[in-house]
């Protein structure tokens, strides 16, 4: 076969073609520091370089969502604390209201600083995070979740939850919804609520004062309980007993028992156990009663404002529905649920305190 100079030529350029290529591609393999420059070098290489470089996205992402979840769950447990603190104050000025040296113009000055501790409960309430979302107010961020009412605050957010992926298969909650926060809190001792009655009129005569009550058998409570018990004193000859009458009930399902200043009374309908109690101090009279009811969920808001007008009312006659028992029992009772609200911020807090540890230890 004879060869040509022109196929010498043409062989020899296409080497020195290949070779300047690969010259090239060693350069910018070099200048890049990475072998695969294009899929065609190394399909499977490029495919495996690919999948690396779409989890180091995804892992960066992670990282910053868990900076975020940090950011987010420190300033919300700083406002929830604030929250417990204010109503620590609260309770205070409550305890001092309650003190029978006081006239009711110092209980009036009681009132208006527990106006100020509304406005700034309903100032943390509607607080917002550095990006101008508001914090209690669920999945709605840009709702403002607070606006003040006859009973107190009324809340318009919802029960959401904010979550931000930190991990392949983990999801967390940055927020606190105001409806867990200051609304879902349960009255009384978290089972029943007791509170005067006066027989239907809400004014009781005596010096009787009832205090929370105790479970005894929760189950029982929960099998069994009506949606009221009421405990009706009568007066007879010096003698005082009381009757227990159950819903609206106009036949007592006890009667006749008699009255010991202080010591538990049970509530039970015969064989049936409602499996609670309560104790009432003091000396009530004739028609004097008090109910026993399950409870509810009551904002902290509603409890402050009927803790202030009480105090705004003070004490005066028996027949102006604001005697000297009636006051007592009244604020006892804001005592109580404001106790029930600040264990509920406890446990917020420590919910919230303990996902943000999580949070610095995941890292």
């Amino acid at each position: 076969m004879r060869i040509s100079t022109s196929q010498i030529f043409d062989s020899g350029a296409r080497g020195i073609g290949r070779n300047q290529s690969d010259l090239f591609k060693l350069q910018n393999q070099l200048s890049t520091g990475r072998k695969v420059l294009t899929p065609e070098d190394d399909p499977i290489a490029a495919a495996q370089a690919l999948v690396l470089t779409q989890s180091k996205a995804v892992s960066s992402q992670f990282l910053k969502n868990q900076d975020d979840a940090r950011g987010k769950l420190s300033i919300a447990e700083t406002q929830v604390a604030a929250v417990g603190d204010l109503l620590q104050s609260v309770r205070e000025k409550l305890v001092q209201a309650g003190s029978t040296v006081l006239s009711n113009s110092d209980r009036s000055s009681i009132a208006q600083e527990l106006e100020g501790r509304f406005s700034e409960l309903l100032g943390i309430a509607n607080g917002q995070d550095g990006s101008g979302s508001y914090l209690f107010s669920g999945y709605q961020g840009a709702l403002k979740p607070f606006s003040v009412d006859a009973s107190g605050a009324q809340y318009v957010g919802d029960n959401g939850k904010r979550l931000l992926q930190v991990e392949g298969s983990r999801q967390i909650a940055t927020n606190v919804s105001g409806k867990e926060l200051f609304q879902n809190i349960r009255n009384g001792n978290g089972t029943f609520v007791t509170s005067t009655d006066g027989n239907g009129s809400g004014i009781n005569q005596g010096t009787g004062v009832i205090d929370q009550g105790s479970v005894t058998n929760l189950a029982d409570w929960n099998a069994n309980h009506p949606s009221k018990i009421e405990i009706r004193f009568s007066v007879v000859a010096g003698v005082t007993t009381y009757s227990l009458y159950k819903d609206s009930d106009v036949v007592p399902f006890s009667s006749g028992n008699n009255f010991v200043s202080g010591q538990a009374i049970a509530l039970k309908d015969g064989s049936t156990n409602y499996g609670v109690s309560v104790a009432i101090e003091g000396q009530p009279l004739d028609g004097d009663s008090f109910v026993v009811q399950p409870s509810t969920n009551e904002s902290v808001f509603t409890t402050l404002r009927s803790a202030i007008d009480s105090i705004n009312a003070g004490i005066g006659s028996v027949a102006s529905g604001n005697s000297s028992t009636e006051f007592v029992n009244s604020l006892a009772g804001n005592l109580q649920q404001i106790d029930q609200a600040l264990e509920n911020v406890n446990k917020t807090r420590s919910t919230v305190g303990s996902t943000r540890s999580e949070e610095h230890t995941s890292e």
